[in-house]
């Protein structure tokens, strides 16, 4: 059966859109994931989600809906325990991974089901994509796009430098809980398409990438969600042809772009020119600012490139080591 004629199915098209979808919620919050140094949480987040799946299973509901609540609760609650100091940031990886997945596994067992039952959830299955789902898919993407874009001077300020975002009124224990119940949502939304372990890799692999090919936040942000919306419709459709789970045709798809986008990186160190030519952005000389008292309102941060400035008296001034430059 030829490719055309897959797509022409129903179950085909749900596959094919949830991907996308995927592809573009993951290196949306993958972004600041990867800003915070805690590119390994989407795989916590993916066990956590696997005990989900597992209480699921042995209730007999609707697998997408509870893996949703759990996961959000597990995200919440590990953070919580970092914010507190009862818990460093490895210590509550290390939670995630290995009290989600052997919850998942006992009570998948207590249900009467098996790792093979599981399988579909932690690599990715084209087939399993409902009706019902692509419409919960579809709204909670709303929801994950538009707080990670809304809030995005808020949230990569967070990321950057904590003690700094606090200094300026930010609610960085709030946003931080922001931070990961957008990557529980995407990590949770995404099972079917790319798995559960499998999902982290589209939410750092594109951003890497996108790293290597822009040095600012802002388009970093822009072309990596272009880049996971690239890869996860081209690894769906290339798992569909040759018949292969979805996930690891997404990821190793994603990975090969992340190996052409560092070979680019390279040869434009070697030529900035290439920069130039390619439409890049380049380096730049900064104003420092006259001295000025520094009472920055948080609600009128903007995002600039990969910082955010500050609007005061008319200018807008970033924080740039012990004084504020002039934007």
């Amino acid at each position: 059966m030829s490719l055309a004629d897959l797509l022409g199915f129903g179950f085909m098209q749900r596959a094919l859109l949830a991907a996308l979808i995927s592809g573009l919620l993951c290196p949306a919050v993958g972004t600041y994931i990867v800003q915070r140094r805690l590119s390994l949480l989407g795989d916590g987040l993916g066990h956590v989600a696997i005990a989900g799946i597992g209480l699921a299973l042995l209730t007999g509901t609707a697998p997408l809906p509870v893996a949703v609540v759990v996961c959000l609760v597990g995200a919440v609650g590990i953070e919580w325990l970092r914010a507190s100091g009862r818990a460093s940031a490895d210590v509550g990886l290390a939670i995630l991974f290995y009290g989600g997945l052997s919850v998942g596994l006992l009570l998948a067992s207590l249900g009467g089901r098996g790792t093979a039952t599981l399988s579909q959830y932690l690599f990715g299955s084209l087939i399993t994509v409902t009706r019902a789902d692509l419409w919960l898919i579809g709204a909670l993407a709303v929801v994950v796009l538009v707080v990670s874009l809304g809030l995005a001077p808020q949230l990569f300020s967070v990321c950057v430098d904590e003690e700094y975002a606090r200094t300026q009124g930010l609610h960085v224990r709030a946003l931080n809980i922001v931070i990961v119940a957008l990557a529980a949502l995407t990590v949770t939304l995404s099972m079917r398409t790319v798995g559960l372990l499998l999902v982290s890799a589209l939410m750092v692999v594109p951003v890497a990438a996108a790293q290597n090919l822009a040095s600012s936040f802002r388009a970093t942000l822009g072309i990596a969600m272009g880049l996971g919306v690239a890869t996860a419709g081209v690894g769906v459709l290339t798992s569909a042809a040759a018949d292969v789970a979805s996930g690891p045709a997404i990821v190793v798809t994603a990975i090969v772009v992340f190996g052409l986008s560092a070979a680019f990186a390279a040869l434009r160190r070697r030529n900035p020119r290439l920069a130039t030519d390619a439409g890049l952005p380049v380096a730049q000389t900064h104003v420092v600012a006259e001295p000025h008292v520094h009472e920055h309102d948080h609600a009128i941060a903007v995002l600039h490139d990969d910082h955010v400035d500050f609007l005061h008296d008319g200018h807008r001034h970033a924080p740039h080591h012990d004084h504020y430059d002039e934007h």
